[in-house]
């Protein structure tokens, strides 16, 4: 149709409304050449642009600047179905509805549309009126088009912003909020599960403070990218904010699942990192909580992986850790360990235990690592690594490494010369103020010779005021005492910082001596160039958390000085030392029997096993993968099988294999998995949505016992027991 008929009141022209022109009586006077002049003027100015179709929905008519807009020509465009020609870009189902609208003949409005031809990133809002002839006959449609690609694109990108992290391209912070919400919502009426992790990068700051912010931006991408393809499960991770992500996989309760997949992240997330600034390794911390067993809205399950996390990073980072309802009241101790840790040093409740550091050449000792411990009145003992990472987020962390200084000078001076003592001095205490002079009392106080004083710093302490920095390393030099570069390899300005300070020794970082390492690693070749750097700089080289001999083997053949870990021995008591020392030079041949043990933490002493529909209270003994000791029920037979009640809804099915008197050895039907942190957990654990099905209200699972749910397998409480109590002070074994 020409413009002159798209204009005219004939088959229902744009001038035309219900039989009525516009430009009737006491109208302005205008010719139809003026209005198709002003229209094409319109048109050519990109202000409004018109188009027409035939009663098959066909153009009939379409503006040639939409036409030139989209790079096609309007023989291309006449006699095609408009539908045809454009694609919704809505997203939403409206391409659909405006095919439905032009079939019902109804006038629609602000479709947005891409050319399915030609340049399709162009987006045109659409409008549109049927039009009848004078007889009510339907003619087909009349309409507008408006360029709004610029408009488009940018509300799009605003869109964007509102959902994913600008940096990294994964959701953001709002995003996950509300992704959690609505999943959890629609789960707990479909009884599903869904797991969240959080996820916290370790040294991650240092990488910031030594690298610039350029490359701790660089670094998070490539974090990112790693999340992605460490995860092949249907899953939505975010960022945050900062260092710290967060991911939702829906449809897993399997905690030997997702312990493979945290294992795996963290695997994948400690591999160096090539960024332009320099190389670079970080590690990952990792906290698993699973609706609705540990919360069934978003604020509880975000609440328990948090405090999962939190679990994982004091209990030496680099791990992953399961909720459970035992760790609110350990972060709540914790907290209280922090505030009492200056009564520990008034009260002498801290003591040192020393790791010797061992010549790969000789196999003689030639040094001693001294490790901080705590005997907590309540607690027992705490150990050099939980003790850390109580000690680093306290406000006493200088008076305790003034404390350690003191102490290991002290012990050592009882010592024959040249045996050394190592100390590791945190980053807050060595650019304390008095720092160099508390050293010197320590070794004036105890008349230690200064050359067997060694202390240990990381990089980070070239973070602060390089002037200071420095000042503080030449007043240690001067005063005698050895300086070591602590994790060295971890990638940041290792080299600048060797030139600038007067260092006797490298510790290599564990990144660079994984337990896996042997002489066909690829990290060993990197060992190699740090050995050969240090003997350059007539510096000597240590190798700490040896565990095999493969690693052992491996270190020695490159040159490695001295070698640590407990392949050679764990830390040993002060009072050990001496009698090791009686018997002359102390030797120490590595040994593979001595590799180190995973810590196990016990569940819980006194238990609940329910055999029948009786539940019966009983002392855990000992536990293991794949079954577990028992105390405390008389003459039970072989084959009997119990429901062990580990707590936090953690039933395990059980069967006798060994019994004698008041003990019983049973095998698990479903081996325990490890829980991250050393101890054991099982894979699957009573379903809240069985509970409410019981008659119970529908809840997150508490830590107590599960022997009493009425109306499941394990008896409604009015049953008979069929096996006795063994009398109190019996200690007879399987």
């Amino acid at each position: 149709m020409p413009l002159k008929g798209l204009l005219s009141g004939k088959e229902g022209g744009l001038f035309a409304s219900g039989g009525r022109r516009f430009g009737g009586a006491g109208a302005n006077s205008m010719s139809d050449a003026d209005k198709l002049t002003m229209l094409d003027e319109l048109e050519q100015s990109g202000l409004g642009w018109f188009w027409s179709t035939d009663k098959q929905g066909n153009l009939t008519y379409i503006s040639g600047a939409i036409a030139d807009r989209i790079e096609l020509t309007i023989p291309d465009l006449i006699g095609q179905p408009l539908t045809g020609l454009f694609e919704s870009k809505e997203g939403d189902g409206r391409s659909k509805s405006l095919s439905l609208k032009l079939g019902a003949r109804k006038p629609f409005s602000g479709f947005a549309v891409a050319p399915s031809k030609g340049n399709s990133k162009v987006v045109i809002r659409l409008a549109g009126r049927p039009a009848f002839e004078r007889n009510g006959t339907f003619c087909g449609f009349r309409g507008t088009g408006t360029d709004i690609t610029e408009e488009y694109y940018r509300e799009e990108e605003t869109a964007r912003l509102a959902k994913y992290d600008s940096l990294t391209g994964l959701f953001n912070r709002h995003r996950m909020a509300h992704s959690i919400e609505t999943t959890l919502t629609a789960f707990r009426s479909a009884k599903r599960n869904c797991a969240i992790m959080m996820l916290d990068l370790d040294r991650f700051k240092q990488v910031n403070d030594t690298l610039g912010h350029a490359a701790g931006d660089e670094l998070l991408k490539q974090v990112a990218s790693r999340l992605q393809r460490a995860i092949e499960k249907d899953c939505e991770i975010g960022r945050l904010g900062g260092d710290e992500f967060q991911i939702m996989l829906p449809d897993i309760d399997d905690r030997g699942e997702l312990g493979e997949i945290a294992a795996r992240i963290i695997a994948m997330l400690t591999q160096p990192y090539s960024l332009d600034e320099g190389r670079c390794v970080i590690g990952a911390s990792v906290g698993i909580a699973v609706a609705p067993h540990d919360g069934l809205n978003r604020e509880a399950i975000v609440r328990s992986a948090d405090l999962a996390l939190y679990a994982a990073k004091n209990g030496g980072r680099g791990q992953y850790r399961f909720y459970s309802g035992d760790l609110e009241n350990e972060a709540i101790f914790r907290r209280r360990l922090e505030e009492s840790l200056q009564e520990a040093i008034r009260d002498e409740q801290l003591f040192l235990t020393y790791q010797p550091m061992v010549s790969a050449e000789s196999q003689k000792v030639i040094a001693l690592e001294a490790q901080t411990r705590w005997q907590h009145p309540q607690r027992g003992e705490i150990d050099n690594n939980e003790f850390q990472s109580i000690v680093e987020n306290s406000a006493h962390v200088i008076e305790v490494g003034n404390w350690a200084i003191r102490q290991a000078c002290r012990e050592a001076s009882q010592w024959p010369d040249p045996l050394r003592v190592t100390v590791n001095v945190p980053s807050k205490q060595f650019a304390s103020e008095g720092f160099v002079e508390s050293v010197s009392q320590a070794l004036s106080d105890t008349e230690l010779a200064p050359d067997r004083l060694e202390l240990e710093v990381k990089e980070s302490v070239f973070v602060g005021d390089s002037n200071v920095v420095d000042k503080v390393l030449g007043q240690l030099f001067k005063l005698g005492v050895r300086l070591t570069l602590d994790e060295f390899g971890t990638g940041y300005s290792s080299l600048g910082y060797l030139r600038r300070a007067p260092f006797d020794s490298i510790k290599i970082g564990e990144s660079l001596c994984p337990s896996h390492l042997d002489s066909h690693s690829q990290e060993l070749g990197l060992v190699k160039a740090v050995v050969a750097l240090a003997k350059a700089l007539d510096m000597s080289t240590i190798a700490s958390e040896i565990e095999t001999i493969p690693q052992q083997q491996a270190l020695a053949s490159v040159g490695v000085s001295l070698l640590q870990g407990s392949v050679y021995a764990d830390a040993v008591s002060g009072e050990e030392v001496h009698e090791q020392l009686e018997t002359g030079g102390w030797m120490i041949e590595p040994s593979a029997g001595r590799g180190s043990r995973a810590k196990r933490r016990t569940l819980l002493r006194n238990i609940h096993v329910i055999h029948d529909d009786h539940s019966y209270e009983v002392t855990l003994r000992n536990l293991s993968k794949t079954g577990a000791l028992l105390q405390g029920l008389e003459n039970v037979p072989l084959d009997t099988q119990f429901v062990v009640d580990l707590g936090g809804g953690q039933l395990a099915v059980a069967t006798v294999i060994r019994s004698n008197r008041d003990t019983q050895g049973v095998e698990f039907e479903t081996p325990l998995i490890g829980d991250g942190a050393g101890g054991l957990c099982t894979r699957h654990r009573v379903s809240p949505y069985e509970l409410a099905s019981a008659g119970a209200p529908l809840a997150a699972l508490s830590k107590g016992n599960y022997n009493s749910m009425q109306g499941s397998m394990l008896g409604d409480g009015t049953s008979v027991p069929k096996f006795a109590y063994a009398p109190v002070g019996s200690t007879e074994a399987a």
